[in-house]
């Protein structure tokens, strides 16, 4: 089991007011899995997210990575188990502005303690994945906002983390490029990558196999993606 969440619960003290973001969920996603979660504003989908990127910590119940009580860690370890296990992409690319795509990839092996010469050769391999490897040495404002995601893309995989964790990654796209980067992911989880996609749009989470819908802190539904199963049964027929 990759990870599994147990009576977890999330509360906030907002104006002397406590919010229930997460109440009593319970939660299993394996390894090689492609997941999406969906839920309107206030759901309580981006504090699952938060919880399950280590950039939160649970009120109450459990949180296990790879059987590890992350609900427990302290803060060093969290950020440690940020930097070498999630592989975070979000909707602002959240880029260097100032710093080649190559450098922007290689920064999560600096945090990491990785020598120059074995980031850069990680950080060529993870732009080539991205079919990025006429980029390199281009800064952001060089880039469309597709090859700019790609760039952010590659810097979440060049840790060769746990799971990769797309927030909203085609929200400031057009629906084409959208559409380009959403079977990049396709290609990665094909790969053998673990992908969870936290989006608010059916057609974005139609690409995973599986989607989980959250609805006041708790978990309305968790289905297999029709989408997939009919076109996983339909490839099985023409063989």
């Amino acid at each position: 089991m990759l990870i599994e969440i147990k009576n977890l619960f999330k509360n906030y003290h907002m104006d002397n007011v406590e919010v229930e973001a997460l109440k009593n969920l319970n939660l299993q996603i394996h390894k090689n899995e492609y997941v999406a979660i969906m839920g309107p504003s206030g759901s309580g989908k981006s504090t699952l997210m938060n919880i399950i990127g280590c950039l939160d910590t649970p009120t109450e119940g459990q949180y296990l990575f790879k059987n590890v009580d992350v609900s427990s860690l302290d803060d060093n370890a969290l950020s440690s188990m940020r930097n070498k296990e999630i592989g975070f992409v979000f909707q602002t690319f959240n880029l260097l502005p100032r710093m080649s795509s190559l450098y922007n990839v290689e920064l999560p092996l600096m945090y990491a303690g990785i020598s120059k010469l074995e980031r850069k050769e990680r950080a060529i391999k993870a732009l080539e994945r991205v079919g990025l490897a006429d980029r390199m040495e281009h800064k952001p404002s060089e880039l469309s906002g597709g090859q700019r995601q790609r760039v952010a893309i590659a810097r979440a995989l060049v840790s060769n983390p746990g799971i990769l964790l797309a927030d909203e990654p085609t929200g400031a796209l057009d629906s084409k490029t959208g559409d380009e980067i959403m079977h990049l992911f396709k290609k990665l989880h094909e790969e053998g990558n673990t992908i969870i996609l936290i989006t608010h749009e059916q057609e974005i989470a139609d690409y995973a196999n599986r989607t989980i819908h959250i609805r006041d802190g708790m978990i309305h539904s968790d289905k297999p993606n029709i989408v997939q199963l009919n076109t996983k049964i339909a490839a099985e027929v023409s063989l």
